[in-house]
């Protein structure tokens, strides 16, 4: 089994900075797609970007490109989310989660494994 738990999550103004870390256990990464996803209140999850195994290849959505950079250090087992140049409509909790598969992922079925979440507030 794979858990994962999500931090790095705060109040931040428009235009500030954070970064998101998501620590694993119960087992290695090292061979995992992974990715980034957010959900806002009374709307869908959706995704927001994505890492192969190695880290060799990224995918983001439109709505991030150029502020969000997604990573991963799989000797510490852990993948980072920074967030640039933050907007309001950032607001959302942020979900990391993982799959066996190596390939990139976009898709919420996709993925088997998902951690709790980390609220992200940015005001206006």
């Amino acid at each position: 089994q794979v858990l994962l738990v999500e931090s790095g999550g705060r109040l931040e103004q428009a235009g500030g900075s954070l970064r998101l870390s998501c620590a694993a256990s119960g087992s290695s990464l090292s061979s995992y797609a992974m990715g980034w996803f957010r959900q806002a209140p009374g709307k869908a999850r959706e995704f927001v970007a994505a890492i192969n195994w190695n880290g060799d290849s990224t995918y983001y959505a439109d709505s991030v490109k150029g502020r969000f950079a997604i990573s991963r250090d799989n000797a510490k087992n852990t993948v980072y989310l920074q967030m640039n140049s933050l907007k309001p409509e950032d607001t959302a909790v942020y979900y990391c989660a993982a799959d066996p598969a190596s390939g990139l992922r976009v898709e919420v079925p996709e993925y088997d494994y998902w951690g709790q979440g980390t609220q992200v507030t940015v005001s206006s």
